[in-house]
């Protein structure tokens, strides 16, 4: 098992995305994201998937997290796709049950939006690989509320940080913990010299507003 310092956790998990590509910064020719939105910043932490050592690091952050903040918790539930294999090797070191939530119910069969087991009123954790607006992990919230089972909080890997997204979650009086976040993310990346310290103005002028970045 490996040993965690919650403190030193947002700071680890970042250098760690940063080694493995994971994360990707690029200040002076942004991104392009479905919506349109220009950023400084790609994110894909399903790569975390194919390090056993960094996909160790982050089930023993989310248990860790779990043990001391959400004690009661008695259902681990990833959101489908990139969360489901988190949730699995948490309730795996929880020894909890697990299930998934699917964006909307199947069309056919059972038309099921909750796979596996979730009972009423039992005390879930909703496990997420990435917030940026936090609207998918609000609605996998809603559907574990509409089961009759209660949210104890989403935890992501990973947040942009937008205020916009903390005011969702505020709104739908859904708790929500990160094990890293964009703030340690460029950090990090400063003192590693993968962005120059002239271009950490226009980094966090991203987050504050990203619909402005890059016009």
């Amino acid at each position: 098992m490996t040993t965690v310092s919650l403190n030193q956790l947002p700071r680890e998990i970042a250098g760690k995305l940063l080694d493995i590509g994971a994360v990707a910064l690029s200040p002076d020719e942004p991104f392009t994201w479905t919506s349109g939105l220009k950023s400084p910043i790609y994110c894909d932490n399903r790569l975390t998937m194919s390090y056993p050592d960094i996909r160790e690091l982050v089930a023993e952050g989310f248990a860790a997290v779990i043990r001391e903040q959400f004690p009661d918790a008695e259902v681990i539930a990833g959101t489908a796709t990139a969360g489901i294999p988190h949730a699995a090797w948490v309730a795996q070191k929880l020894n909890l049950p697990m299930a998934y939530i699917r964006d909307k119910a199947k069309g056919h069969g059972k038309q099921n939006q909750i796979e596996g087991r979730i009972a009423e009123g039992q005390k879930v954790v909703v496990i997420e690989d990435l917030i940026s607006t936090g609207g998918s992990s609000i609605k996998a919230a809603q559907a574990v509320r509409e089961a009759g089972a209660e949210v104890l909080a989403v935890v992501a890997i990973f947040t942009y940080q937008f205020a916009s997204a903390e005011a969702a979650f505020a709104e739908a009086g859904v708790p929500l913990q990160t094990l890293s976040s964009y703030s340690a993310l460029i950090d990090v990346a400063a003192e590693r010299g993968i962005v120059a310290s002239g271009q950490l103005a226009s980094l966090k002028a991203w987050r504050e507003d990203p619909a402005s970045y890059g016009k």
